[in-house]
């Protein structure tokens, strides 16, 4: 099959990019510079300029590109999804698999929330045969903006506060699981019309994922339980001094949150069968140098 990606460039591009040559798939993938033209060619797609900002033009490049399906990983909460849609029918493009995410389930007012939940809508207004996966936090290798950071901090820190305590649920999703389920979806068009939540093999509280972490990196770090309001206000004062603040408020609020997910669904339609935690995050520690 020949497959039009958008997001490309991104983490979870590379993943995929990667998976569907192995799969035997052409893909040729949106690039809006020459940096990112060079990355796509490195990760074995054939790139087509464009910009999802230039909304006009999109349909035009899409059309160029001469592909049977649509593999849409660029965000959903920047407010391209309707642009990609239409540029999508217009091309006549008909199948179409969009990675969202499951942070559209916070109770948080969160900005993007809105704005995804409106893309996720046109899309399932749209005439096209869609497939949505929502993946919960992605790991698995540093870029990864989550637990990259974290196993880098575990292994040369001796304390550290976390805040509420830890007893919420995490599920992570290895980003190589994610790439294999975006890719199934891809190819079974009986998938069209569905939504599905894409999530490791179990939860853990964010207490034992600490843990788990620890132990990959051999750290000795303590966890010291802190209040969680004082650590959001915080964090809301960094992000005003900090043009590029590495961690927001609103990612600590969501500590307070459950984030479990049932996968039955993708198990069973697209045969996803994610890694345990353990063995994920133990990779990732090999893979970026700090295993013991």
């Amino acid at each position: 099959m020949r497959l039009l990606v958008t997001g490309g460039s991104g983490f979870l591009g590379g993943y995929v990019l990667r998976e569907a040559a192995r799969r035997g798939h052409e893909t040729v993938a949106l690039a809006r510079s020459d940096a990112a033209a060079r990355t796509l060619a490195a990760r074995g797609a054939e790139s087509i300029s464009g910009d999802l900002d230039e909304r006009g033009r999109l349909g035009e490049t899409f059309a160029a590109a001469r592909c049977g399906a649509l593999v849409n990983l660029a965000s959903l909460g920047f407010g391209h999804g309707p642009a990609i849609v239409a540029a999508a029918e217009e091309a006549g493009i008909s199948r179409a698999v969009f990675v969202s995410t499951t942070a559209v389930t916070t109770t948080l007012p969160a900005p993007t929330k809105r704005v995804r939940l409106a893309a996720e809508e046109r899309i399932r207004s749209s005439g096209l045969d869609w497939t949505i996966l929502r993946p919960t936090m992605i790991y698995g290798a540093p870029g990864d903006r989550n637990l990259s950071r974290l196993l880098a901090l575990l292994a040369r820190i001796p304390v550290l506060p976390v805040p509420g305590g830890g007893a919420h649920l995490q599920q992570p999703v290895h980003v190589a699981d994610l790439a294999g389920a975006v890719l199934t979806a891809t190819e079974r068009p009986a998938t069209a019309g569905s939504c599905y939540n894409v999530a490791g093999p179990q939860p853990h509280s964010f207490a034992e994922l600490l843990a788990i972490c620890a132990r990959a990196v051999a750290s000795r770090t303590r966890f010291i339980p802190v209040p969680l309001a004082p650590v959001v206000a915080a964090a809301r004062g960094y992000e005003q001094l900090s043009r590029h603040p590495r961690i927001r408020a609103e990612q600590l609020q969501r500590l307070a949150e459950d984030k479990a997910f049932v996968i039955d669904d993708a198990i069973r339609e697209l045969d996803y069968a994610p890694r345990p935690f353990e063995d994920g995050i133990r990779l990732e520690a090999v893979v970026m140098g700090l295993a013991r």
